[in-house]
């Protein structure tokens, strides 16, 4: 059997009983796991482990805590805290009683963190005391009845006997914890959930509005873990290495649990560093890492290190990874295999590049199309929505032809796996699905992403509908712009995207880049030129120290976009693409002012 179709059949054959045993959810999986390994270890992290033992007691004593304050099915408790074994053990306990937990973004203060709170109206918040003051930044926006737990060294912390009625004073988890059972919860102390009740609220990036509260059903974590277990291929020998946040879908639930179902153990650091990941993915013997968004860019971008052959990597597993780096990537640093995916937390349907075929997202095999139906439709810039048919109909693209992704939501009883789960806001759930797409009374999930399907069935990721502008009559994809730009000697990375000219229709591209030497202006528009159609051309290029990651990795352009490309308001030199001289100008306020006049030709 070939690699891809054993990875399929091992992913099926894990997943197969998910759906025929309903009560069956990820804590008492937990339990069984903890029967069968024992002491071994399950988190481990620089300051403290859990074994899987370990884990399974931890996640009974929140459960007990949880009960003890009165938590009941469906009540919400938000988690912000920074990636450590403790953490999924928190939401495993939870999960236990029935309790919903969201998964607050870390990075968020003040009003984007309030309302990431106040979307999902919970009963309490556990924070760690290091994020305490982030919390704080918020409380003005967030309800007095409120009661907010810190759990971990410093903060001004008080026992629960000590707190007045409304207070938001922290109050001490630990203190509430201590001498709490370890024993199972027995279903005689609280029922527990079944598949397709709701165990987690997690967040959107957030990159282009304020974040919405995904809805992830039990079911959903079920088939997460087990799938990506099988995909993997995950064995008592595994180690996988996680630096993603833990508030996030795949470093929270998929990096961890992948590992846990197969008997691995997983290595937790709170955050990426370039400097330290092949030290640490060789002195902790990983055999696994998992990556999301620009990591593999940034590690190629890095300078040599001794470690980075020295590794027992036998898999890395990730989305976002770019063709124009994969190739290097995987050479560089000897990765044996790579298992690029597409998939999102809210998605209702994912696709695996088991093949390995570089710049591939992946695909869904023949046998399992009827499952998961994926369509691609023609989509229309100017209006920011899929084009229709005389008939009022969605129309599909041809081979090669980008247009935006769309799944079937699929709500037969029973059968969780094709649903649309939605968010917190109904409002926003609504908007995410297409109606009377190819049939009267269908409906589509949209991903929101362009993608191009070849004539083998393997899907290309093209850019974010949001990232695609229009300019001179024509669609702009700002990712493939920052991939020629990007692969310009002495670019290392680009951020492209529109800026409104007055007097003019559509957005003007604008690419910030970040640079080293050797790098040359004119070399890097004689590369532009060559490589792209005069429309697709930046007409402004801003040259900026670094360009900010969301903490999943994926290039935060919303501020660059709204500072446009005035020289007088931005610090960093800009330069303006002059067509006459065919050659960049430095862009200063007698040039912003012509060009905003309508005098200059472009």
């Amino acid at each position: 059997m070939n690699p891809a179709l054993k990875a399929w059949t091992r992913a099926l054959e894990i997943t197969a009983p998910i759906e025929r045993h309903q009560s069956a959810t990820l804590p008492q999986v937990m339990d069984g796991l903890a029967d069968r390994f024992g002491d071994a270890s399950a988190l481990i992290s620089r300051e403290s482990s859990l074994s899987y033992r370990g884990l399974a007691e931890a996640a009974r004593r929140y459960a007990r805590w949880g009960l003890s304050q009165g938590l009941a099915a469906g009540d919400v408790v938000g988690l912000l805290m920074m990636n450590c074994p403790e953490y999924m053990a928190i939401w495993l306990g939870l999960n236990r009683i029935g309790a919903v937990v969201a998964l607050l973004n870390t990075h968020l203060t003040g009003e984007r963190l309030a309302h990431s709170i106040n979307l999902v109206a919970p009963r309490a918040i556990i924070v760690s005391a290091a994020l305490a003051d982030a919390l704080r930044s918020a409380e003005p926006r967030i309800a007095a009845s409120l009661r907010c737990w810190t759990l971990g060294a410093g903060g001004d912390a008080l026992p629960a006997s000590h707190a007045s009625p409304g207070s938001h004073r922290f109050l001490r988890l630990e203190s509430e914890m201590a001498g709490a059972s370890v024993l199972p919860v027995t279903d005689a102390e609280c029922r527990p959930p079944a598949l397709e009740d709701r165990a987690l609220y997690i967040y959107t990036s957030g990159t282009t509005g304020l974040p919405k509260a995904a809805a992830v059903s039990h079911f959903r974590v079920m088939q997460w873990t087990h799938w990506f277990a099988g995909m993997m291929g995950t064995q008592p020998t595994d180690r996988m290495y996680n630096c993603l946040p833990m508030y996030h879908s795949i470093g929270g639930v998929v990096a961890t649990g992948a590992p846990l179902i197969g008997g691995g153990t997983v290595v937790v650091r709170e955050r990426f560093s370039a400097g330290e990941f092949w030290r640490d993915i060789v002195s902790e013997r990983c055999t696994l890492f998992q990556y999301i968004g620009e990591l593999c860019r940034y590690l190629i971008n890095s300078p040599p290190h001794p470690d980075e052959t020295r590794h027992q990597l036998r898999l890395c597993c990730g989305n976002g990874l770019r063709p124009e780096v994969w190739e290097s990537f995987q050479s560089r640093f000897r990765i044996p295999r790579i298992l690029e995916y597409y998939a999102s937390t809210e998605g209702t349907f994912s696709l695996y590049n088991c093949e390995g075929r570089p710049g591939a997202v992946g695909r869904i095999p023949p046998f399992l199309s009827h499952r998961h139906p994926v369509a691609i439709v023609k989509f229309d810039a100017a209006t920011g929505a899929p084009l229709r048919d005389a008939a009022g109909r969605c129309i599909r693209c041809e081979p090669n032809e980008a247009g935006e992704a769309i799944g079937q939501v699929q709500d037969a009883a029973g059968k969780p796996s094709g649903r649309f789960e939605g968010y917190a806001d109904v409002e926003a759930s609504e908007q995410k699905v297409l109606r009377d797409v190819f049939t009267v009374g269908d409906a589509w999930y949209r991903t929101g992403d362009l993608m191009r399907r070849d004539e083998q069935g393997f899907f290309y990721f093209v850019d974010r509908v949001g990232d695609t502008f229009r300019w001179k009559g024509e669609n702009v994809s700002a990712g493939e712009v920052a991939a020629v730009m990007t692969s310009c000697p002495g670019v290392i990375d680009a951020a492209v995207y529109g800026v409104a000219i007055p007097g003019t229709d559509g957005r003007a591209g604008m690419a910030a880049i970040v640079v080293n030497r050797p790098f040359e202006l004119s070399k890097l528009r004689s590369h532009v030129v060559a490589r792209l159609p005069d429309y697709a051309q930046p007409l402004f290029v801003r040259i900026v120290p670094a360009i900010e990651l969301t903490g999943t990795f994926k290039l935060n352009k919303q501020d660059l976009a709204r500072q446009g490309f005035d020289p007088r308001a931005i610090p960093d030199e800009i330069h303006f693409d002059d067509k006459r001289r065919q050659a960049y100008v430095r862009l200063d306020a007698a040039l912003f002012e012509r060009i905003c006049a309508g005098r200059v030709r472009f």
